[in-house]
């Protein structure tokens, strides 16, 4: 699994010209490869008298499904510089679609790429990104007693408690950087004088 990745904070679209030609990049998040083509289709379907609406997306932390069609523009000159732009700016889980109205001033290929490259950019700018890092997931048991303090202490210390049970004991499940699970063991046996139990399990992607 990747360290980290960056993915959109928002949907939005961003407008910009270039010699005449209005183009309009729609972002948005997709967890799934059939998301992002629902939202490619919702696009296509808003703005079905563009003359094209072009698109790219990137799903997998890993960047594993990259697709990207030019929409009837010159093959190359604008599903491949927006994929390439969502790529270059390590950019996951997210889809792009640049709907072109057409200004009456041909740009070129060299123009085309620039354009498309750079709408998708821009759109990235305006709408901001947000960076995930993959984190253990753990669970610690403790009891009621020490239960208060030891929240107190993990969000005091920026640690994501994801989420508390109450039983017999407390079990709270927590998110930790790798890096951090041996120091984090020791800081819980001395906060709790070895009274609680922790255990690891998988893995997920959470805020930065």
């Amino acid at each position: 699994m990747q360290d980290e990745y960056r993915t959109i904070a928002r949907a939005g679209v961003h407008e910009t010209e270039v010699n005449r030609s209005r183009f309009l990049c729609a972002l948005a998040p997709a967890a799934r490869e059939q998301e992002a083509q629902e939202f490619i289709a919702a696009v296509r379907k808003e703005h079905a008298d563009a003359t094209h609406n072009c698109w790219a997306y990137v799903i997998g932390a890993d960047a594993a499904v990259q697709k990207a069609s030019d929409d009837g523009e010159p093959g190359g000159t604008a599903g491949v510089p927006m994929l390439q732009m969502l790529l270059r700016r390590d950019m996951r889980y997210v889809v792009a679609v640049v709907t072109r109205y057409y200004g009456g001033v041909k740009l070129g290929a060299g123009g085309l790429i620039r354009a498309y490259g750079g709408a998708v950019g821009e759109a990235l700018d305006a709408l901001g990104t947000l960076t995930r890092r993959r984190y253990r997931l753990a669970t610690v048991t403790v009891d009621h007693q020490r239960a208060g303090k030891v929240q107190n202490d993990l969000r005091a210390t920026g640690r994501e408690v994801r989420d508390v049970r109450y039983g017999e004991a407390v079990t709270l499940e927590i998110a930790l950087p790798d890096a951090d699970v041996d120091a984090f063991r020791a800081w819980l046996a001395d906060a709790t004088a070895g009274t609680a139990a922790f255990e690891l399990g998988g893995e997920a992607y959470g805020d930065a």
